[in-house]
């Protein structure tokens, strides 16, 4: 390996290339390039003869560019599958990835890059995205999947039974809940990894009916459960392993029919978001819309109800909780805006300006649904996405395809929001331009 000083030569399929141990180590210690580099960054000693690559050389020149500037110049001679290719070789994935598009920022006009028509023969339900820029949506009883370059990999099949939700336990994981169970699934080839089993005041129960996700620290996979009419919770099990940690048993109805997740990292315990009318009998009406679990005693901590009158202001629909700004943002199921929950005085929401949408969105199997990314809140309503920054929420920037599709679902991950259309079946995938090169 020919150095002088802390440069290093290379040989790449008949084209020689010079860089130094500052560019190599840019590339971060589990890239090709990691074994050349000591504990301090410093080339290791080795031989004076280049290093011979036996790849592409052209791909190895916009590598190099990208670890020297953090740009991404990909020539038109040159196809991204191929660079993509290439990429995965060096374990340069991550910093393609990271320059392929610019960071999600509200206040940035995003722009519709790609739109994926379904093959499914059921309309899509739901889409999750996943911290890479891939995604998964659900037809059915079939969750197709894709990966951050939008292709396609074997679906997941669960024979003629309907997805109740999907999620993503890591990159190359996805779980699926289902009448009849959950299950962790091969996100490159559809294989069934892992079958969850439930254990409930000692009785072991094969089939259980699993519903909302939602992934926690130390690799905690949580899911509504639904064992017998008079026995629900949410099951606790460990991602890596598999097996069941814990489960928060209620007699009640209210645990195992929450239609929203979500696991506060600060606090260490669940957020569970539950309509106010049971599904069974509209005439019942649950004790709480929002509440929190505490993980070590398996205790309900708080909780707050809203109205459960169908006209009410306070009925709420979704729910997402902002933890560094101690509240909980909701919406309702007939109007446009938001409404926000001080965590610190739950008393009542306090909503926004909201206008009702003029259309019956029940009808047409669409809801509002709020997510929050980054420090900003994304809301959809009809056709289009908004998103809200700064102390006060302020609307920044509205998506908006334009031909009047109303969005059934959106998720957004890997600074990408993916939005799941009902009628056409299509999916759009918006980013943010990638800054230009100067």
């Amino acid at each position: 390996m020919g150095f002088k000083g802390d440069r290093v030569r290379f040989n790449v399929g008949g084209t020689k290339f010079e860089t130094t141990a500052t560019t190599l180590a840019s590339a971060g210690p589990d890239s090709f390039f990691g074994p050349l580099l000591d504990g301090n960054w410093n080339l290791r000693p080795f031989s004076d003869e280049e290093i011979f690559v036996d790849r592409n050389p052209a791909c190895f020149s916009i590598f190099l560019d990208l670890l020297r500037t953090g740009e991404l110049y990909i020539p038109k001679k040159v196809p991204e599958d191929l660079l993509y290719r290439e990429a995965l070789f060096y374990g340069l994935l991550d910093h393609v990835r990271a320059a392929k598009w610019g960071r999600f920022d509200g206040r940035t006009m995003m722009r519709l890059t790609s739109t994926v028509k379904s093959r499914g023969l059921e309309q899509g339900t739901m889409v999750r995205a996943s911290d890479d820029g891939g995604f998964c949506v659900a037809h059915g009883s079939v969750v197709h999947v894709y990966d951050w370059m939008l292709r396609e990999h074997p679906s997941i099949e669960l024979n003629h039974q309907k997805v109740n939700d999907i999620g993503w336990a890591d990159p190359k994981s996805v779980v699926v809940t289902a009448p009849k169970g959950m299950g962790l699934f091969d996100s490159s080839t559809g294989e069934l990894k892992h079958q969850f089993t439930v254990d409930s005041q000692g009785y072991h129960v094969k089939g259980f009916n699993a519903g909302p996700l939602c992934f926690g620290s130390d690799q905690k996979i949580f899911s509504t459960c639904r064992l017998r009419d008079d026995e629900n919770g949410i099951g606790v099990w460990d991602g890596e392993t598999g097996k069941q940690v814990d489960f928060w048993h209620e007699s009640d109805e209210p645990l195992g029919r929450a239609h929203r997740l979500q696991w506060l990292d600060q606090g260490s315990c669940l957020l569970a978001a539950i309509h106010a009318r049971s599904n069974r009998n509209p005439y019942r009406h649950f004790p709480y819309n929002l509440c929190m679990l505490d993980t070590r005693d398996k205790k309900v901590a708080w909780s707050w109800l809203g109205s459960p009158d169908l006209t009410s202001r306070e009925r709420v629909w979704d729910a997402v909780a902002m933890e560094d700004k101690s509240l909980i943002a909701v919406t309702d199921e007939y109007y446009e805006g938001l409404g926000f929950l001080d965590l610190r005085f739950p008393r009542s929401v306090r909503w926004g300006p909201r206008r009702s949408t003029g259309v019956n969105m029940t009808s047409e199997g669409c809801h509002p649904k709020v997510e929050y990314y980054q420090g900003q809140l994304l809301l959809s309503t009809d056709d289009y996405i908004s998103v809200f920054q700064g102390a006060d929420f302020i609307p920044k920037l509205r998506l908006q395809h334009g031909d009047g599709a109303f969005i059934c679902d959106f998720s957004v991950g890997g600074d990408r929001i993916f939005t799941l259309h009902h009628r056409e079946n299509r999916l759009d995938v918006w980013e943010a331009p990638r800054p230009p090169i100067l």
